[in-house]
Parts: C-alpha cells; structure tokens; sequence
C-alpha cells in the first residue's frame, strides 16, 4: 500500500511540473514543493460566480493549522489546453475567496488550487474545475444615422436595456480611412442621442456604438449605420454682366428653384483666373446690382453664389461673367484748320458712332509767359468757326467728342493758328 502512494506521488508530482508553471517571478519557472501531508482544499467545496471579465470563486478553508495561503493555477482551455500556469498566491489560510480578473469574454479556463506551508511546499491540488466566462453582453439593439443635414449628422439610439450601463462610446469612419476613431463618450444610459458636428458636405460616414459599464466592460457593437452629409446648394444660374452702360456694370441673376434662398452674395475679381473677393450682399428678394466704377472701359469679373436656409452657400467652382464699363469715345480727326478773312475755321471727322457733340478747346498765347484756355462745348456740327481772334496773337485748337452719358473721348492734338498783323504803312 505505501508502494503505491509512492507511485501516485510521484505521478502528481510529474504531472504537475509539467502542468504548472510561472510564479509572476521574472518568468522563472518554479517546479511545485509537494508535500503528501498537507490537506487539500475539498474540490466539491469550490463555488464559482461568473462575468464577462472575470470569474469569482469560493472555497471550504483547511482547517489544517500549518497551512498559510493557497495557490491558484489556470490555464486557457482555448490556448493553453491543459498547461495550467500559477496565477496566484493567497497569503492567509483564513481567506476563502478570489475573484480572478482581465480575462477574455466568453472563455472556458481550468483551475486547481493547492495550499502551501512555510518552507514553500504546497499540498496536492484540487481536482481540475471548469469555469467560463460570459460572453460579451449584446449591444443597442436599434441605431439610426440621419442623412441630409448641413455638415452634421445625428445619430439616435434605442437605450441599453442593462442597467449596469453606464455611458456609450460613438465611432465614426468614413471614405478616408477604414479606421474606426472614437468620436465621444456619452453619459447616461438613457441618453440616446449624439450629433456630430463640422463634417464634410456630401460625404458618407460610417457609425457604430458600443456600450460601457460602470465596471469597464463592453458590449459589443452596435449595427453599422451609413449617413450622408447635405451637399451644398447648386449655384446660382442666368448670371449676366453688363458692357454697355457709362462708368457702371449691371449685374442680375436668376432665383434658384431648388432651394430656399436667404442672401445672396457677389464676388468680383479683375481676372477671371485670380481669387475673387466679397464685394456685397443681397437679401433674398434682390436680383440685380449696379457697380458704379469712376473709369471708362473698365473690366471685372462676377460670381453670385447664394445661402439657403441652412447655412450652405452654393458652389463657387462655376464660371465667372465679364462686365465692362462703356470705354473712352474715339477722338475726332481735325480735317481742316485755318485762318480765312478774320476767323479760325475747323472741320474735323467723326470716328465714334456714339458722338452727339464735341468740345473745342482753344488755347491763346498773350506773351511767352502768358496763356488763356477757352472751352466751346455742345457743339453738335463737324465745324466750328472762331472770330473771336486778333492779329499777331497766337491761337491753338483741339477737339474731344461726347456720348449721351457724358463720357468724352481723348483730346486731339492741338493744332495751331494765326493770324498775321498787317504791315505798318509809313
């Protein structure tokens, strides 16, 4: 009979060297002291209490008084098979409880226990007791992503029905990345909403939630819900610049038909290639605006872009309109100057179909450091005839014409007359 304790000693003892394993001592693995007289922990005496992350257990004390703590052994029946590994010492033989933690959701693991005596030998184990874990709790069962909103969207949830949840973590990925990023962290359990702000306009985003306990536990995730973001309005059409109107463009715009409009705002730039600046705004009942520019022949380019009643302003990527002011009239040509009896005579061409009239200036030189400018204006003929003049005096003529707004061409070269004095008799 001795014999055979011997032999399944020594088989225990086998078993468990190659069983059990690392004492959290720098890895050192750690060959068990067995020692046959030391009582073991009744193994129909083990109780366990599961969660997700951890499994609690329970267990009859020795009574045997040379006993000062227990070993805990465990291995992952998943990964680890049968290898069991030493998790655990218990210093107080008075201590009938552990909650082993940080384990993976869903598990089955093997324990034995020992308890262990001054001098670092340990009673045989317990028989092999299967524990699992629980499996990872479900998540919301209802998520909705709201599409269509300007640069946000909202997501809405049905509350976990677990009250040992405790807030929600928001996820989001989008057409950039695969990843999923957490966004926020909402409190409350019955909180079911979360929108998400300063997106994109036009781009689809992916959403999930995953619950959290007070405990730090997850649940798993929600289902996946895609939302898009409202593209920005279509840009304003029938834009038209004026290139007929004195010293002003004229410019008008057609209302958009498939949004609500509340401003509009026009953009002008001396290229149609440069950066275009805000030259105004308009409420949403005006469709035409008259730049006033002090410079004939001036160009500019226009852009009108509208903001509906979200907030958007439509797309500016369209092209530009040209408006250009009336340009300088041409300047008459002078086809006749010269002095006949006692008068200037002037006859000049038109070049400019929109001269009604012409300006004469006349320039009189009294002495070298002396002159005297003249202007004849409203001059509707081709000819002009001064009498006003004297002999020996020096006189210079030039000639602008005139629109019906009043805008003149350049000034002609002057051209001069005069009229000899008549020699003295003696």
């Amino acid at each position: 009979m001795k014999n055979l304790v011997k032999i399944i000693s020594l088989i225990v003892l086998m078993i468990l060297i190659n069983a059990c394993s690392v004492k959290n001592d720098f890895n050192k693995v750690v060959k068990p002291n067995i020692n046959d007289s030391v009582e073991v922990i009744d193994s129909s005496s083990i109780r366990t209490i599961s969660d997700v992350n951890a499994i609690a257990f329970e267990w009859q004390k020795v009574d045997d008084v040379r006993v000062i703590g227990y070993n805990l052994y465990r291995a992952n029946m998943t990964k680890d098979r049968s290898k069991l590994s030493f998790i655990k010492m218990i210093k107080n033989r008075y201590t009938s409880h552990y909650v082993d933690r940080n384990l993976n959701a869903g598990t089955k693991y093997i324990y034995k226990i020992s308890s262990n005596i001054k001098g670092e030998e340990e009673s045989r184990t317990t028989d092999a007791y299967i524990a699992s874990t629980l499996a990872t709790m479900d998540g919301i069962s209802f998520i909705q992503a709201i599409s269509n909103l300007p640069r946000q969207i909202k997501i809405i949830w049905r509350p976990h029905p677990n009250e040992r949840i405790s807030s929600y973590e928001i996820q989001r990925t989008s057409a950039h990345t695969s990843q999923w990023n957490t966004l926020a962290v909402v409190r409350n359990r019955l909180q079911a909403e979360y929108i998400d702000l300063d997106l994109e306009d036009n781009v689809i985003y992916s959403y999930r939630v995953i619950s959290n306990t007070f405990d730090d536990l997850q649940t798993r995730a929600s289902d996946i819900v895609k939302a898009q973001t409202k593209a920005i309005p279509i840009g304003v059409q029938g834009t038209i610049a004026s290139t007929n109107l004195a010293r002003k463009i004229n410019i008008v715009w057609d209302k958009p038909k498939v949004s609500r409009v509340v401003q509009y705002n026009l953009y002008r730039s001396t290229s149609s290639r440069n950066s275009f600046s805000l030259l105004k705004t308009f409420n949403s009942s005006t469709l035409n605006f008259d730049d006033f520019i002090n410079e004939d022949g001036k160009t500019y380019f226009y852009k009108v872009s509208h903001i509906d009643n979200d907030g958007l302003e439509s797309d500016l990527n369209m092209n530009s309109v040209m408006g250009i002011t009336l340009n300088k009239l041409n300047k008459p040509i002078i086809t006749l100057a010269q002095i006949q009896g006692e008068k200037a005579i002037l006859n000049w061409m038109s070049t400019d179909k929109r001269a009604i009239s012409y300006i004469v200036h006349k320039t009189i030189k009294n002495s070298f450091l002396s002159t005297k400018k003249v202007i004849f204006d409203n001059i509707q003929e081709l000819r002009f005839e001064d009498q006003d003049i004297v002999r020996g005096v020096e006189y210079k003529y030039s000639i602008q014409a005139v629109d019906e707004f009043g805008i003149v061409s350049d000034i002609t070269q002057q051209t001069e007359l005069i009229l000899p004095r008549l020699e003295e008799i003696n």
